[in-house]
């Protein structure tokens, strides 16, 4: 939470220094009242002091031009503008945006080593007269802080943007004055405005700054905002014809005999270069995450493209399997015989009275001949009396004190008499087919487990639609993935087969992590074993109803992955299986399950400060296009999983709920895993949900 409240404030800063005023069209605001602005002001001298409460103002003297420029520094037109002065040994004033002072530092420090002076031009280039009271004083106060911040000098004088002549003061711009005379300001106007932000060509701006007699003027250029190409080559020629003329040309504080500039105080500047580091830091972190921006968005489509390529891929094999009367397995991992042999099916259970009725029930019905081993892991309710009741042939119960789900695998492998295991949790129902469509590919002797096809049976509400669109498209489309680059990095508790001595290899399943299923597929990938994806061996589990048992139980399984990752780290600079695994598989997981959901705060807040200082068209496309794409991928799933579509009309709302609950579980867990703190099992809620299929069910 830190660190996004930091972000938020880097964007914020970003989006108001940067995208809440603009220099460019320095046109002054048409309308508006002046009933309150005195006649001094209005038709009195440019420069405006209205300090003590008195109004007093005043202009250059006779043959005397202040020349000033608004609206820089800019990196391009002021250092010409610079070179013009140097050239005719004449000084100007400044008036420069704070934002823009930031963004050049070099540039103002260069204005004052060639003597000139700098006023206040705002931070942002706002319309003060606008503005509220607060923002008028950020605008003001911060302008003066970053010039201090960078030159160690406070400015006195001040020109509010949009502003003019005298009598174009309307009653907003009048009461900025006065607020600024209070802090010590002097108000500098124009009589002579080169309007050349307008581009008229350079002989319209020399007219335009072209003096109608002796009597003093403040004459108005800009030196940034836009193409100042025009001024550049009007202020060569227009300070020839003032010197050819006799006119002095100076700054503002020479032409009306003041000092407009002091050293700046201790606090002053302090609180300056606070300013400008803070600006600079934000501006960095930002340019950071536009960048991290583009390589997430990068490696979203590369994973669409991924998945769904290696999807198609692995459903051609499989219909060429189909065809040639074998069974779905990949082209390059051949069939040679249909398995019929018997299989020990392990059932560990914890407290499943819900649906462990519906579970064994599911796996006796099974057309393939099957030993089923229910391993009653010290229940406190009556699971194992259920089991007992049951009384179905075949059906042995196990009755052992807690010790936790990879114990009770391991005592039911222990009295499993066949050389296949399949291992099924107490929540979960398989269909008639199911655990003969799993075991086949184990007629290739490399292959030591297989992953079904885990679907959501409770799948009615919103949060029952996003966890089966989850379940078809981030977890089955994954393993077609996994199983083509093989790299298998789980095989779920809820529906996996395997081989018995291959697993009494890696020594059964330990209890290192929370993700026993990750951790022992890792394990048998290090061992030089394959593991495959079987898509018709279907498994019908109970998801979480609420939003805090999803949270439990994500961060379980997140949690442990980690772990299991962690673990299995040392598989990157394998080779063989491992190395795939490795280098594939866990580098997958990294990017795709703890790096990208670590990013996808940023880039929610990134979106809302793009809908907030941005374009929200262009911010509400870019969405749109994300969306359309996670449709495409969601809807070409749930085709491969012979699924209905209508869930899909959820995607949009799983984009701000489900989409957040689940990074914050990863972020959760990471910070979990990198404090070291030991997270306990959660065990999920049971809601008896499951029934035992009569048939292949057909969404």
């Amino acid at each position: 939470m830190a660190v996004l409240f930091a972000l938020g404030v880097a964007l914020a800063v970003q989006g108001y220094m940067h995208h809440l005023a603009g220099i460019a069209n320095d046109s002054v605001p048409a309308g508006g009242s002046a009933g309150t602005v005195p006649d001094a002001v209005s038709h009195g001298g440019p420069v405006v002091d209205a300090r003590g409460g008195a109004v007093r103002t005043v202009g250059p003297e006779h043959q005397t031009l202040a020349l000033t420029f608004d609206d820089g520094p800019d990196p391009v037109w002021t250092p010409q503008i610079l070179d013009v002065l140097r050239k005719h040994h004449v000084h100007a004033t400044f008036f420069v945006v704070g934002s823009a002072a930031i963004d050049h530092p070099d540039l103002v420090r260069s204005i004052l080593a060639d003597g000139h002076e700098i006023g206040v031009h705002t931070l942002t280039h706002a319309d003060l007269g606008s503005a509220p009271a607060w923002r008028q004083q950020l605008e003001v106060q911060g302008a003066q802080r970053a010039i201090a911040g960078i030159t160690g000098r406070a400015a006195t004088l001040l020109r509010p943007p949009y502003s003019s002549e005298n009598d174009a003061v309307g009653d907003g711009t009048w009461s900025v004055m006065r607020t600024a005379a209070d802090q010590g300001y002097l108000t500098v106007l124009t009589s002579k405005d080169s309007e050349d932000w307008q581009r008229p060509g350079v002989a319209t701006i020399q007219r335009n700054l072209a003096p109608s007699g002796p009597q003093g003027q403040v004459l108005l250029m800009h030196d940034g905002g836009g193409d100042r190409d025009q001024t550049v080559a009007a202020l060569d020629s227009a300070l020839t014809k003032f010197t050819d003329q006799g006119f002095r040309v100076t700054t503002v504080g020479d032409a009306v005999g003041i000092t407009s500039m002091r050293d700046a105080s201790v606090g002053e500047r302090i609180s300056g270069i606070a300013l400008v580091w803070g600006i600079r830091l934000s501006d960095f972190v930002i340019t950071a995450i536009s960048w991290a921006l583009v390589a997430a968005g990068a490696v979203t489509v590369i994973r669409a493209v991924l998945v769904v390529g290696f999807a198609a891929r692995h459903r051609r094999a499989a219909r060429r399997s189909q065809s040639a009367g074998r069974s779905r397995r990949r082209v390059d991992v051949p069939v040679r015989h249909e398995i019929t042999e018997t299989v020990s099916v392990i059932v560990p259970a914890y407290n499943e009275s819900a649906g462990i009725e519906a579970a064994v029930r599911s796996i006796v019905a099974s057309t393939h001949p099957v030993e089923i081993i229910v391993v009653d892991d010290g229940s406190t309710d009556r699971t194992a009396e259920i089991v007992e009741a049951l009384s179905l042939p075949g059906v042995t119960l196990i009755r052992k004190e807690n010790g936790g789900k990879p114990s009770a695998l391991n005592a039911g492998l222990a009295a499993a008499s066949h050389d296949l295991v399949v291992m099924v949790d107490g929540d979960t129902v398989f269909e008639p087919e199911t655990v003969h469509a799993l075991i086949q590919p184990f007629a290739n002797p490399q292959v030591g487990a297989i992953s079904g096809n885990t679907k959501v049976a409770n799948r009615g509400g919103i949060l029952g639609a996003w966890q089966h669109i989850e379940y078809v498209v981030g977890f089955n489309l994954d393993r077609r993935l996994f199983d083509v680059a093989e790299c298998m990095p789980t095989v779920p508790g809820a529906i996996g087969a395997f081989r018995r001595d291959a697993l009494l290899r890696v020594g059964g399943v330990s209890d290192d992590t929370l993700a026993e299923d990750t951790d022992l597929t890792m394990s048998l990938c290090r061992d030089g074993w394959r593991v495959v994806y079987q898509d018709d061996a279907r498994a019908w589990t109970e998801a979480p109803e609420s939003l805090e048992a999803l949270w439990k139980q994500r961060y379980r399984w997140c949690y442990g992955t980690l772990q299991a990752m962690w673990k299995h780290r040392g598989a990157v600079v394998q080779g063989g299986a491992a190395g795939k695994l490795g280098r594939r598989g866990l580098g997958y997981l990294l990017v795709l399950q703890v790096l990208l959901p670590l990013f996808a705060p940023v880039v929610d807040v990134f979106a809302i400060y793009g809908l907030i200082f941005l374009d929200p068209v262009r911010i509400g496309m870019l969405w749109l296009v994300f969306l359309v794409v996670q449709f495409l991928m969601a809807a070409y799933a749930f085709r491969l999983d012979n699924e209905r579509l209508r869930p899909l009309w959820t995607l949009p709302l799983q984009q701000f709920v489900y989409r957040q609950l689940m990074y914050l579980v990863v972020i959760q867990s990471v910070v979990t895993a990198v404090a070291g703190v030991h997270l306990r099992w959660h065990r999920m809620e049971r809601y008896g949900s499951l029934r035992v299929p009569p048939a292949r069910i057909q969404a």
